[in-house]
């Protein structure tokens, strides 16, 4: 038995040879050396390209003497005729404190939430970069990794835009600030320069507004508050949202407990101590481009001493019908706007499930797209073709419905192009609007038009309100003062005025017959013009072709007259000769002038004959009250006259017809007043919509385009689109202001109801006016017709 044992075959174990195992040891152990070796090198690689990209960004960096330099300045404030304040230059310096000055627990409360590593990194805090990494990716809503010397290299230097290029010289920009500066300094530029909303830089300009006390004497809970603001001024701070306000404050609380710059008591104390608020100040004057305007002038007459002074500058603008002017350009633009075609969301963000952190991240959204004014962005919660529910930056939740949703039909369609859908997450703009006594939300949009409006008292030349475009924020460009654009049919009326110097009369024929140039006659290309409506009404006289706005007829004036004679005769309205070529387009407006040049023109009209210079400084004093500048009182006399009385009394009548009958009618039946005169204006294609009009008192011109100009469509019209606006303001403007139409001037005489000049009144003026008299061509034949759709289909 137990032989048997001994012999049996024993079963057969699965087992790997030694040398087996340690080949495949071997084999892994180089796989991962491997792995390794490459990992490695690959990040060298990555490390080298980053020292290398850095080298070469490094020496491009801008100076920062700026900032090295920084030094307490006063402001130049900007103030209206009635003293109310209209704009600050300088105002971020206004209330410096040097560091010492700032207090402990306001500095504290701002490293807490900001940077508690300041005083421990060189400008770029690499474990926050981790941290912020991690936190990013695994929460919805987004952290930032900026310590307060990249915000200061940012805040002065670079712009807000979200890129890695931006990123990397804020790095660099960072690092060469920490070399140049001591800690001290960097945080006391920070807490000085940083902007907090409401028009507050820096902590003690916002102790200021939103406590109304010094920043010396604010509290740890107060700190915190103001602390807060920097992330996001628009979303955190108490006057728009309180309750997110405060979510952040409590939030800071805790840090600077964690970070040991307050005691467990000080913390219990601080989150329940109840904060008073500054009431809420009116709001500001919308007078940016005005203000701007002020400033260059006092920055051509100062340089850099402008902003360190304190200078006060008082201009002619009125305030109360600045504030008019700008709220009327603005309803205008956006009645135009509710007629486009939706063109999308500003943005789409991802929004989390999770409902305590939507709050958070709707806020950080909507810092990117700040209130436009009236038109407010807002976050969609949920979207259907009936439903639209949105969230404000205020936490306020609205819900469209009907007609507040029509202006984003196409938005809302289930067939409508993907890329302007309104749905989830989708960034839209929202206005309220007032019916019958009930407020409802309507989506729109910000617009693309854009517009300008001036108006000047004649008699001296005085700004009375200036708006140079849509918003100051969204466009700084001044199209009062920098736009050169086709005045069309607005610029008619300096034709007539010179035809009057050539025999012309109100009542002169001239036939609204079709006209057609061929290229040897142009030079270029063949030319047929038409008038907007497309209809030709034949033989009539000046009064009425100007009231209807005839384009034949300007043209055929304006080659009687010869266009050489004309455009000299421009030069004594204030236009540029050689901004209006001497061709017959020039009788339909085809030359460049800016609302400025075209106020300044009909101004000519109002006062009688004389050429004023537009003035905007009323007087300038320095910080302590002395006067430096004080404008006199212009006087008109022969010495400002540039074209007769009587020219511009004609005109004046001629231009009277307009806004009783003509394509201005509406200006007379609304105003309910006989004493106002004006010109519509709409450009080939409908690019340019223009009124230009006034009172004796007042003139006033309004301009409709875009910048880069494009059709705003076929029925829109100077008519429809400018006037309206002009109206708006000339309402206010001439309230308690008695009728008032100008009395004939010597050299004028009356016949059968009409006006003429002593020597035209017979038959010494130009009765009628032939095609053959003007040397005209006449219409164009079919195979002429042919040759210009010829040309189109090139």
């Amino acid at each position: 038995m137990s032989e048997a044992k001994k012999t049996a075959p024993r079963t057969a174990r699965s087992e790997t040879p030694p040398e087996h195992r340690r080949t495949a040891l071997s084999l892994l152990g180089r796989t991962l050396s491997w792995l390794i070796g490459l990992t490695l090198a690959g990040v060298f690689s990555l490390l080298l390209l980053i020292a290398l990209a850095l080298a070469m960004a490094y020496p491009n960096l801008p100076d920062i003497s700026g900032l090295t330099d920084y030094r307490p300045k006063l402001p130049m404030r900007v103030l209206s005729a009635d003293g109310v304040l209209l704009g600050e230059f300088g105002e971020e310096r206004r209330n410096f404190l040097s560091i010492k000055e700032i207090p402990k627990r306001m500095q504290d409360a701002v490293l807490a939430i900001e940077d508690a590593r300041f005083y421990q990194h060189g400008g770029v805090d690499y474990l926050g970069v981790i941290r912020a990494g991690l936190a990013n990716f695994g929460e919805s809503r987004s952290q930032g990794a900026s310590t307060i010397t990249m915000q200061v290299a940012r805040n002065f230097y670079l712009s807000t835009e979200k890129t890695l290029t931006r990123k990397i010289y804020e790095i660099l920009l960072a690092l060469k600030i920490e070399n140049a500066l001591s800690k001290d300094e960097i945080l006391e530029i920070y807490m000085n320069q940083i902007f907090l909303g409401h028009r507050a830089y820096g902590f003690a300009a916002a102790s200021e507004v939103y406590f109304g006390k010094p920043l010396r004497d604010i509290s740890v809970a107060e700190s915190a508050m103001l602390a807060g603001l920097p992330k996001a001024p628009s979303a955190y701070n108490p006057i728009n949202n309180l309750k997110r306000a405060t979510i952040r404050q409590q939030y800071i609380i805790e840090r600077m407990l964690e970070n040991g710059f307050i005691t467990e008591e000080q913390r219990d104390a601080a989150k329940v101590e109840k904060l008073v608020f500054r009431p809420p100040v009116e709001s500001p004057q919308h007078a940016e481009y005005v203000a701007e305007a002020a400033r260059l002038l006092m920055f051509n007459q100062y340089g850099e001493e402008a902003y360190t002074r304190g200078l006060n500058v008082y201009l002619t603008v009125r305030a109360e019908e600045q504030t008019v002017a700008y709220r009327a350009l603005r309803r205008g633009i956006m009645d135009f706007e509710r007629r486009q075609v939706y063109r999308g969301p500003e943005a789409y963000v991802d929004l989390p499930s999770d409902p305590k952190a939507l709050d958070v991240r709707i806020a950080e959204a909507l810092a990117d797209h700040p209130a436009n004014d009236e038109l407010l962005a807002a976050v969609v919660l949920e979207a259907d073709a009936r439903k639209v529910v949105a969230a404000l930056q205020s936490g306020e939740t609205l819900s469209l419905t009907g007609e507040g949703l029509k202006p984003a039909t196409s938005g809302l369609s289930d067939k409508g192009n993907p890329k302007t859908r309104i749905r989830r997450g989708a960034v839209i703009r929202v206005i309220k609007s007032t019916k019958a006594g009930k407020e409802d939300w309507t989506i729109t949009q910000l617009p693309e038009v854009e517009g300008a409006f001036i108006a000047m008292d004649p008699r001296d030349g005085r700004i009375r309100a200036m708006v140079g475009g849509f918003d100051y924020a969204k466009n700084k460009f001044n199209h009062v003062t920098q736009a050169w654009r086709q005045p069309g049919s607005s610029f008619k009326p300096f034709i007539y005025s010179a035809a009057l110097e050539k025999g012309f009369t109100p009542s002169t024929v001239v036939n609204d017959a079709p006209l057609f140039f061929s290229a040897s006659t142009t030079g270029s290309q063949p030319w047929e013009p038409k008038n907007y409506d497309g209809t030709f009404e034949g033989a009539m006289p000046l009064r009425r072709a100007l009231a209807k706005s005839k384009n034949m007829v300007s043209i055929r004036i304006l080659n009687s007259i010869g266009v050489g004679f004309a455009q000299q005769w421009l030069t004594r309205f204030g236009f540029e000769a050689e901004k209006h070529p001497a061709y017959l387009t020039m009788a339909l407006g085809a030359g460049s002038v800016t609302p400025l040049q075209m106020a300044q023109g009909y101004a000519v009209f109002a006062n009688g004959g004389h050429r004023v210079a537009p003035q905007l400084i009323a007087k300038l004093t320095d910080n302590k009250g002395r006067v430096l500048y004080d404008a006199l009182p212009l006087q008109l006399s022969e010495d400002s006259r540039t074209i007769e009385a009587r020219n511009a009394f004609l005109m004046t009548s001629l231009l009277q017809e307009v806004t009783r009958s003509g394509t201005a009618a509406k200006a007379q039946a609304q105003l309910k007043r006989p004493d106002i005169y004006g010109k519509t204006g709409t450009t080939n294609d409908s690019m340019d919509a223009w009124f230009a009009g006034y009172q004796k008192e007042v003139v006033a011109v309004v301009w409709i385009g875009y910048d880069q100009p494009r059709k705003l469509g076929d029925r829109e019209t100077g008519g429809g689109l400018a006037l309206p606006i002009w109206i708006e303001y000339m309402g206010f403007a001439l309230r308690g202001v008695a009728v008032s139409e100008p009395s004939a001037p010597e050299g004028v005489l009356n016949v059968n109801g009409e006006w003429y000049f002593d020597e035209f009144s017979g038959k010494a003026g130009v009765p009628s006016l032939s095609d053959d008299e003007a040397h005209l061509p006449k219409a164009a034949g079919e195979d002429e017709k042919k040759s210009i759709l010829d040309l189109f289909k090139r």
